[in-house]
C-alpha cells in the first residue's frame, strides 16, 4: 500500500461518502492532522485505507486487489464492509467481529442542565489528563494525545478533588455526524458524570451544525444506559474487526 500526502487525502472523500453515523475514520484524519491514508496504486487506486490515531481504520474498495501481505500492518478495530473479512482473515487468521450499536440524537432532545463539575478542558490541564487511569486513557487516541485534544478545545472533563475523573469528546469529527466518546473512572461512575461530560460536548456537536451519534456494544450496558438517559435513538447495528488485538473488555 502507498502512502497519500496529506494534500492529496480530501480527493479520497468519495471512497468513504455518503458519510454515515459511526467510526469516522477518514474524516478524523483530515480534521484531526493525525493519522494516515494509503492506496493500492496511486493512478485509479481500488483500494483505499484511512487510519486515525489509536490504531482505527477503515477499508474502502475491491479486498481482492490486495495481497495479505499488504495489510500486515494492521494492528487495531476496522471498520469494512462485511466482504473485507474473508480478506482480513488471509492476513490475520484470528480476527474478530465485534458487534457495535450506533445511535444518534434527535434536534429535540434536551441536555440536563450544566454541571458545576463539568468545564472545557485547555492546555493548561495537560497533566491531569495525563493521569487519567490506562483503561480509560483511550479516549484521546483518535486525536493524537492529550497535548493535541487539548490544543483542539474539543473535550470536557468533570473535576473532583482536583483529578479529572470523567472527560468526552468527539472521538470521530465528521462532516455532518460527531461520533462522541465518553470515559469515566471507575470510582467516580453511576454519578452522572458521563451524561453531564457528554451534554457539554453536545452542546459544541449542536453549535457546529453536525449530529451528536454514540457508538458502542450492544453488552456495554452502561454506556447504552448513558445514551438513553440523553435521548440518543437507536440508528443501526455494525460490526468493527478487531486485527491482530483482542475485542476490547
Amino acid at each position: 500500500m502507498l502512502p497519500v500526502p496529506p494534500d492529496d487525502r480530501p480527493a479520497l472523500r468519495p471512497w468513504f461518502d455518503p458519510e454515515r453515523p459511526g467510526p469516522l475514520v477518514f474524516e478524523q484524519v483530515l480534521r484531526s492532522g493525525v493519522g494516515n491514508c494509503w492506496v493500492d496504486r496511486l493512478h485509479e487506486p481500488r483500494v483505499v485505507m484511512a487510519a486515525a490515531g489509536g490504531g482505527n481504520y477503515a477499508l474502502r474498495g475491491d479486498p481482492d486487489a490486495v495481497a495479505p501481505d499488504e495489510l500486515a500492518g494492521i494492528e487495531g478495530m476496522v471498520d469494512a464492509a462485511p466482504q473485507w473479512l474473508p480478506a482480513l482473515r488471509r492476513s490475520a487468521p484470528q480476527t474478530l467481529v465485534w458487534d457495535r450499536v450506533i445511535a444518534t440524537l434527535p434536534a429535540t432532545a434536551a441536555m440536563p442542565p450544566p454541571h458545576p463539575a463539568v468545564r472545557r478542558l485547555t492546555p493548561a490541564d495537560a497533566a491531569l489528563l495525563s493521569a487519567l487511569p490506562a483503561d480509560i486513557a483511550w479516549v484521546h487516541e483518535t486525536w493524537g494525545g492529550v497535548d493535541e485534544v487539548l490544543a483542539a478545545g474539543v473535550a470536557h472533563g468533570a473535576l473532583v478533588d482536583g483529578a479529572i475523573v470523567s472527560v468526552a469528546l468527539p472521538f470521530y469529527l465528521g462532516r455532518a455526524h460527531e461520533d462522541l466518546g465518553v470515559v469515566t473512572a471507575a470510582e467516580h461512575r453511576r454519578r452522572g458524570l458521563s451524561a453531564a461530560c457528554a451534554a457539554a460536548v453536545v452542546a459544541d456537536v449542536r453549535a457546529r451544525g453536525n449530529v451528536p451519534t454514540w457508538t458502542t456494544s450492544p453488552d456495554n450496558a452502561g454506556s447504552l444506559a448513558v445514551a438513553r438517559r440523553l435521548g440518543f435513538v437507536h440508528h443501526d447495528d455494525d460490526v468493527l474487526y478487531a486485527v491482530r488485538i483482542p475485542i476490547p473488555g
